[in-house]
């Protein structure tokens, strides 16, 4: 299990982390600002770097904490504390979702005392000695990420955590009040769709779906980072046009009445850590305006959901998703489906 402190910066995670492994049996600290500095210093190119403007931007630094928090567990066992300011929910979703498909529980706290509190706090925080302009850089970070703080409060953060008014709590009765919501249920395991990563090449069905003016459907998974079509893998001993419908259903609620006409067919080459293998489409045909209000979304497994034309695609899509995507409406204008390579027809 992992205990996650959520808040804005200067809301005293970490000093309520290490208050909280003394009181919760067999757990340990793990901070992913170290990921974070061994990235900066000396591991990334200087201008790699300078292409972001936090670590956190990095998918080298996500993927690195759910990798070594799930090492930590195997190795350590018990509980981790991780002590880490999220505001994008993609992050969090991409983290917590990597963490559950590992089979790793999240309980996610959020230290959230009042703004002016929060201000004093930032105010007399200790800054490490020796670093040049390090009190006023330090400090203004924390400062300016108070609006991205409030804006993820008011859009999803609150909803999404156990929250812990600390505005009048020392880190000691913070730590004792997180240690009662873990042992008591109050704060429940995160609500995210564990999807186990795969080990070997996978087969993956996609339906395409589109609205009365002919935009395809693409959904903001929760579990992984990026727009995409409706579908997943193929189960083992599935069809994979029933995979597809099945996969529709669960994500959005729409069930498909008949087997959806193939589209394109696209063997996605090994990118580790990925493995790659096929990646079917399928039409699954036009929804009406009343079909259309029936989507369930967003969901545990979507966080959001659009009808875009091919160029408003182009911009939400990876390269090779979206060429496979483009290549998929061309088989769908033409009646005849397409081979593809990485995004390239063959044949």
């Amino acid at each position: 299990m992992i205990v996650w402190l959520n808040g804005s910066f200067g809301a005293g995670k970490t000093t309520t982390a290490r208050e909280l492994v003394e009181l919760i049996p067999n757990s340990t600290l793990f901070d992913p600002e170290v990921i974070g500095g061994a990235l900066t210093h000396p591991l990334l190119p200087p201008k790699h770097l300078a292409e972001v403007g936090d670590f956190q931007d990095l998918p080298i630094w996500r993927r690195l904490v759910i990798d070594t928090a799930a090492a930590l567990l195997a190795e350590l066992g018990g509980t981790l504390v991780v002590p880490m300011t999220l505001l994008r929910q993609d992050y969090r979703d991409e983290i917590f979702g990597g963490l559950a498909a590992r089979r790793i529980t999240v309980r996610h706290i959020l230290l959230a005392p009042a703004e002016t509190i929060l201000r004093e706090r930032i105010a007399g925080r200790e800054v490490p000695p020796g670093l040049p302009d390090g009190d006023l850089r330090i400090r203004q970070w924390a400062y300016d990420h108070i609006e991205s703080y409030r804006a993820a409060l008011a859009s999803w953060l609150a909803a999404d955590a156990h929250l812990i008014d600390t505005s009048a709590l020392t880190p000691y009765e913070t730590a004792v009040r997180i240690a009662e919501a873990v042992d008591t249920g109050a704060a429940a395991p995160c609500d995210i769709v564990q999807t186990p990563e795969p080990s070997a090449e996978t087969v993956a069905s996609g339906v395409l779906l589109f609205d009365e003016q002919d935009r395809v459907l693409l959904v903001d998974p929760t579990y992984k980072p990026g727009w995409e079509f409706p579908g997943g893998v193929v189960e083992p001993g599935e069809a994979p046009a029933r995979a597809g419908m099945r996969e529709v259903a669960e994500e959005t609620g729409i069930r498909l009445q008949e087997v959806p006409r193939l589209l394109v067919v696209d063997w996605e080459r090994p990118a580790p850590p990925g493995f790659g293998g096929l990646r079917l489409l399928f039409d699954g045909g036009r929804l009406d305006s009343a079909a259309a209000g029936r989507l369930l979304l967003p969901g545990p497994e979507l966080r959001d959901w659009r009808f875009v034309t091919e160029e408003e695609a182009a911009g939400l899509l990876p390269p090779v998703r979206y060429e496979r995507l483009r290549w998929a409406l061309r088989a769908r204008e033409r009646a005849a489906a397409v081979y593809l390579e990485a995004g390239v027809p063959v044949g």
